[in-house]
């Protein structure tokens, strides 16, 4: 029931980006209806207009009147009354089976995926041959055991959903136990209890609420399925599954006692896992974007539209690998339009051409990347700009062109490799599988150019690496592997996302010159994001300065270092490392980088700038030819930066 998301739908603050328009309504209305069902089952006794077990045999049978709104059953009880009445069963029957659920199954999937050994395989069998077993096969043979009834099908079917907490609880924790903060925790001497207690349970959490919300809308069907034959609730008594007991003996009579009962559990249902789903895409998403009070969201508007064309590039060279013009980057901001995080971005580069992005984290490097991947978050969207590979605007393309592109003409490595890697396969066998996906190459084939492959990239004993596990391996090794397999395709471009940031300055070293050697070898265009002005140095042709979503600065790298006309570029370069006896101290720039929502309404540097002036509240362009600079006393500062 997800609605699919549109370029031009409407967005909502900390809520996936389909919840617009009509889709929010949806939402809304699924809402309004979980309320309605919970005031019904509380007050049932009022709202009711007949008693639910009254029987009158003169009026079985009866269509919808206005003495009875869903007219009545075999034994002349109003449906209305016995509908609402169910509305207490459902909620009583979801809240007694899923909190059975929950006390079962996360208590023994937290103590087995911390402690693991032989408790962890002595109950996960158990779950398996379980699980095996089709549901509702066990849920009538634990009521062979415990007899008929609400409260015991209820025990049934919560022993039988604590499975799904078990598992889920299990697979979080195998994983939070192996992060630095459960580490950490254990060095000061927390208990074991108080790790699971304090440290890891809140980490698991999210996930713990989606499957709730999942359950809630299992129990409901598997209630009124167990009260239709028999094993649920029993008559008289009113539940939405033994009214469509009745109704399934009466169905040649009168066909229409069928239908609100089985609207009730389809509209539940739905409510419940649409509710779930908001859940599940809303936490964690989003940024916090605290909107100025005086700065309207029309003024992001005007942004968007009247300066994606303040900067053209030059004509298209004839080796141009990558053209990016007027990009913008959106995020969903409450009761308007998209928040800008990136604005106005134009570059270029050539085939066997490096460029760097540098600057401050927030300031939209790895976006940047992402967004000409595509694999911005569903809270993102890229609403201005084109973004031209190898002569086909990506954007223009479908989602099955898209991920044609990526491996092929364009791959990307990541920054952690430890992260990127998944540490459930071999290295091997995740280079082998891109080669199987992307070139169709036979398993052998694909083998054979995996260990070629890792040959290339300078790690020894290829073939005996290749069977390794990512956690078997050194952090340069493994970056080594991201890269091989960011280069099993060939790819004309390839975005390096701070890839030298996790290792020590020796293998850094090694990583870049690793990267000029492929890239010698293969010809590609590199756009290397990098924080560090150094690497930068190092590495790349030209680089670009990007500060809070937009670039300020772009020269080749000897200009650039030698005469910074920007002045953050100029604060960026004096703040560099060096080895000297600290005196004076190392210079920093004042203040951080204004979060989106947040930026000034001209330069956006000019609050934490030395040299602003009166001019610099006004919108700045990027001006220049074979240098770009976004500042109005970049002449001047030129000149003072030189002295």
């Amino acid at each position: 029931m997800t609605a699919l998301p549109t370029e031009n739908s409407a967005t909502r603050l900390r809520r996936p980006r389909w919840l617009g328009g009509g889709s929010f309504a949806i939402v809304a209305f699924a809402a309004a209806a979980l309320a309605l069902l919970l005031l019904l089952a509380i007050f049932a006794d009022a709202v009711s207009p007949y008693d639910p077990l009254r029987q009158n045999l003169m009026e079985s049978l009866q269509g919808p009147s206005a003495a009875h709104w869903l007219g009545t059953d075999d034994l002349g009880r109003d449906v209305l009354s016995r509908l609402i009445y169910g509305c207490r069963i459902a909620v009583i029957a979801a809240a007694e089976a899923t909190t059975i659920a929950l006390l079962i199954g996360v208590p023994i999937g937290l103590f087995i995926g911390y402690r693991g050994g032989w408790w962890d395989w002595v109950v996960m069998r158990i779950v398996e041959a379980i699980v095996s077993i089709p549901g509702i096969m066990v849920a009538i043979v634990i009521l062979a055991l415990l007899g008929t009834g609400l409260h015991k099908a209820m025990i049934a079917l919560g022993i039988l959903f604590s499975t799904s907490f078990l598992r889920l609880a299990r697979g979080v924790v195998l994983a939070e136990r192996e992060e630095v903060y459960v580490r950490s925790a254990r060095v000061i001497g927390a208990s074991d209890r108080r790790i699971l207690l304090r440290h890891i349970l809140p980490n698991i959490a999210p996930p713990l609420i989606v499957q709730t919300t999942l359950t809630v809308g299992a129990v409901l069907l598997a209630e009124a399925g167990l009260s239709f034959i028999g094993l649920g609730v029993q008559p008289p008594d009113a539940s939405w599954g033994t009214m469509l007991s009745t109704a399934a003996a009466f169905m040649d009579l009168h066909w229409f006692l069928a239908i609100p009962p089985g609207i009730a559990i389809i509209l539940t249902v739905l409510s419940v896992n649409l509710i779930g789903d908001v859940i599940r895409d809303g936490i964690g998403r989003g940024i916090a974007v605290a909107a100025r009070q005086d700065a309207p969201a029309a003024r992001f508007k005007a942004i968007g539209t009247a300066v994606s064309s303040s900067l053209a590039l030059p004509p298209p060279r004839p080796d141009e690998v990558l053209r990016v013009e007027g990009l913008q980057v959106t995020v969903a901001s409450p009761g308007g339009p998209g928040v800008p995080l990136i604005t106005d971005l134009s570059l270029s580069i050539g085939k066997g051409e490096t460029l760097g992005l540098v600057g401050e984290s927030g300031s939209g490097k790895t976006l940047t990347g992402l967004a000409i991947l595509g694999l911005t978050s569903v809270a993102l969207r890229t609403t201005h700009g084109s973004i031209v590979l190898n002569g086909r605007d990506l954007r223009s393309l479908s989602q099955a062109q898209i991920e044609e592109v990526r491996g092929n003409e364009v791959a990307m490595v990541f920054q952690d490799p430890t992260t990127s890697l998944n540490p459930a396969f071999t290295v091997g066998s995740q280079i082998a599988e891109v080669l199987r996906t992307k070139k169709g190459l036979s398993k052998k084939e694909a083998w054979e150019r995996t260990v070629a492959l890792i040959d290339r990239v300078g790690i020894p004993r290829p073939a005996e690496r290749a069977r390794a596990f990512p956690h078997e391996l050194s952090g340069g090794m493994a970056q080594r592997i991201a890269i091989a397999r960011a280069l099993s395709c060939n790819p004309s471009l390839l975005i390096a996302d701070e890839p030298t940031t996790a290792l020590d300055v020796t293998v850094q070293q090694e990583i870049l010159d690793l990267f000029r050697d492929l890239q010698a070898e293969f010809g590609m265009a590199i756009l290397f994001v990098t924080h560090d002005l150094a690497v930068a140095a190092d590495i790349c042709d030209r680089i670009s300065v990007m500060y809070a979503g937009e670039m300020v600065e772009m020269a080749e790298v000897g200009q650039l270092f030698a005469r910074p006309r920007h002045p953050y570029t100029r604060g960026l370069l004096t703040a560099m490392p060096h080895a000297s006896d600290r005196n004076p101290p190392l210079p920093t720039i004042r203040g951080s980088v204004p979060r989106p929502g947040s930026w000034p309404v001209g330069c956006r540097f000019s609050n934490r700038c030395d040299f602003a002036v009166p001019a610099c509240a006004t919108r700045i362009p990027l001006t220049g030819t074979d240098r770009l600079v976004r500042c109005i006393r970049a002449d001047e500062l030129v000149l003072e930066a030189a002295q």
